[in-house]
């Protein structure tokens, strides 16, 4: 009999937590006991998989005894709560930012950088969803030249907002439509002092300016792509936009080389790497849209095409699921292949 692992999905009920629950069917993850946690406001929901019914548990530090692998879907409670489940013996997959540029904690898509995983102290941090969705299209393309410089526009859909940002699009088109007043109070965060209307606008703001007057979406862009490439003298700069867009992420990036890199080249280097889908035919119209890629596992890659002002660049247009590839995906490949290779205790 194969081995089976204890597994404790925190946040269970909210978007990444329920996306967890669906790959764990589809990829036929090989757990034993279920553990389903979220904070005291959830406790006691009852959620239905697999043809058992499961109670959300309030999340304390003794939600952790025997669990083999805790997958924390992300939020402020991962710094209380991952310490305590590393204590019980657990591996910590997390999806908050809370540990990503801690230098003991690796920052993994496991296409990238798998051999990370292997340093790990008990927690594994996740990456920013824009930021995986970036690497994947960029890593192929190192490959075949040192990349010496990044220029990245995100696009990002309203659900990287949460349910309510989802909420507040849906209900200001039909207000639009319907001709009655527009009530702006989650976009572009909900804590923020002023709120704008995401229907039919774009929102050149995600999470808080910072000093240098970059926001903070835009430096976890810059920061996590340097660690999980181990490039710290690659040269990034980001502008990331909210756009009214349900699910999945799109990013328009330029890359400069320092060698030549051709199309042919990069579409043949994209198309072969693992967790990458060509989508690049202009001939037929035939390029990545939120649309196409939202629910699908792989990152999408089209408008290869030669940047003409440098010597050596391309352009690219890049979309993935953020909820899926950005979030609870990355995190059970991580699991699978500390699985595959015999490295969690049974």
């Amino acid at each position: 009999m194969s081995k089976r692992y204890n597994v404790a999905i925190m946040g269970a009920t909210g978007a990444v937590g329920q996306e967890f629950l669906n790959l764990i069917e589809e990829r036929n993850f090989p757990f034993a006991e279920l553990r389903l946690l979220a904070s005291s406001r959830s406790a006691g929901k009852k959620i239905s998989f697999m043809g058992k019914e499961y109670t959300v548990e309030e999340t304390t530090e003794d939600s952790f005894k025997d669990i083999d692998i805790a997958l924390f879907a992300g939020g402020g409670a991962s710094k209380t709560f991952a310490p305590a489940a590393v204590k019980a013996g657990a591996v910590v997959i997390d999806n908050s930012s809370t540990f990503r540029m801690d230098p003991e904690v690796p920052l993994v898509v496991p296409e990238v950088n798998p051999e990370a995983i292997a340093e790990h102290k008990g927690i594994i941090a996740n990456p920013n969803c824009s930021t995986i969705i970036m690497v994947m299209a960029l890593k192929p393309l190192e490959n075949l030249s040192k990349i010496k410089r990044v220029v990245v526009s995100t696009y990002q859909a309203v659900s990287g907002g949460g349910k309510e940002a989802m909420a507040e699009l849906e209900q200001q088109v039909q207000d639009l439509v319907a001709g009655r007043p527009v009530k702006a109070e989650i976009l572009p965060g909900a804590s923020l002092e002023r709120h704008y209307q995401i229907a039919f606008n774009l929102l050149p703001q995600i999470d808080v300016f910072k000093e240098n007057l970059y926001t903070k979406e835009e430096m976890k862009m810059i920061d996590e792509t340097r660690k999980i490439m181990s490039r710290p003298d690659m040269r990034i700069t980001a502008t990331t936009i909210r756009v009214p867009v349900y699910r999945s992420h799109a990013e328009s990036v330029n890359v400069e080389f320092a060698d030549e890199v051709t199309v042919e080249a990069a579409r043949k280097a994209i198309a072969a790497f693992p967790g990458a889908e060509l989508n690049d035919d202009p001939a037929t119209q035939s390029y990545p849209q939120p649309l196409n890629t939202s629910g699908k596992n792989d990152v999408e890659v089209g408008r290869i095409r030669k940047d003409e002002s440098v010597e050596h660049g391309l352009n690219l247009w890049v979309c993935g699921d953020q909820i899926r590839k950005g979030a609870a995906l990355n995190a059970l490949q991580i699991a699978e292949y500390m699985i595959d290779h015999d490295m969690l205790k049974k």
